[in-house]
């Protein structure tokens, strides 16, 4: 009677979840619908194309989940959508990457906890499969997380600097910095760095399509070109492969103990099984 209690219990908090996760899926959608209608209003057809493409992510998890025979925990799907979300709308449409200070470390740091948990879930579900058996200490699972979180952070990391170089956006966010120190203004050639500290202002000399010289001044330091930024990101990226890396192995060495991991690791689905027994 007891075991029938627990099992009904379960499957009401499922219920809940799914429940949940479907009203956060229908919020989103419809608010992502409302930008884009007004983003056509206002004949900002890249904003259009973002919200097309963020409605077309949202079906990410549903794809995974149908087509790839993968569970993806309800939580995990909902701070996924919320994600993509943050990213594409507030992110870019709404410039918050701009206005709100610290919004693209937040999301790479997300990132970062994510993607340890997907990395940490494939070993699991190569474990399952009948053609490769994989047998790894709790540490080196943990590692495996770890390296496959770096890695999309790395790849992200290309994908921002061929994007600025290729299409001349700006990904890699620029900004003004104080201090300089290269060896490129030692006087005598030497690979000795020159600090210049408290830069207040710096001068652009360039040509216009008519051959025309014209400056641009800006204050307050110089314009670095993106190489902070992308520190920035993958700093924050480590701590969030970090944080998920030491919580898989604790949840390895103490599942019961450390449960609430289940929440962001994605499973193989078990075909022909639809509930707990």
């Amino acid at each position: 009677m007891k075991k029938k209690k627990e099992k009904v219990k379960r499957e009401k908090i499922a219920n809940y979840s799914s429940k949940r996760e479907l009203t956060v899926y229908l919020i989103l959608r419809i608010l992502v619908i409302i930008v884009m209608v007004r983003q056509i209003f206002l004949g900002e057809w890249n904003n259009v194309f973002l919200c097309v493409l963020t409605l077309i992510l949202f079906l990410v998890p549903v794809f995974i989940e149908k087509q790839i025979n993968i569970k993806l925990p309800d939580m995990l799907q909902v701070i996924i959508l919320l994600f993509i979300f943050s990213a594409e709308i507030l992110g870019e449409i709404n410039e918050y990457y701009l206005t709100i200070k610290h919004w693209d470390s937040i999301l790479h740091t997300i990132n970062g906890f994510l993607c340890a948990a997907i990395g940490f879930s494939l070993i699991d579900i190569l474990n399952q499969k009948e053609f490769v058996y994989v047998t790894l200490a709790p540490i080196f699972v943990s590692l495996v997380a770890f390296s496959f979180s770096m890695t999309i952070g790395v790849m992200w990391e290309f994908f921002e600097y061929g994007m600025d170089v290729t299409f001349k956006t700006d990904m890699q966010k620029d900004r003004i910095l104080s201090t300089i120190s290269t060896v490129n203004l030692e006087p005598n050639g030497r690979n000795i760095p020159i600090t210049i500290k408290n830069i207040n202002k710096t001068t652009i000399q360039a040509l216009d399509e008519n051959g025309t010289t014209y400056n641009i001044e800006i204050d307050g330091g110089y314009l670095d070109i993106g190489i902070h930024d992308t520190m920035k990101d993958l700093i924050v990226n480590f701590i969030g492969a970090v944080a998920f890396s030491i919580i898989g192995f604790l949840y390895i060495e103490d599942r019961d103990k450390y449960k609430f991991a289940e929440n962001f690791i994605p499973v193989l689905k078990k075909r022909g099984k639809t509930s707990e027994n």
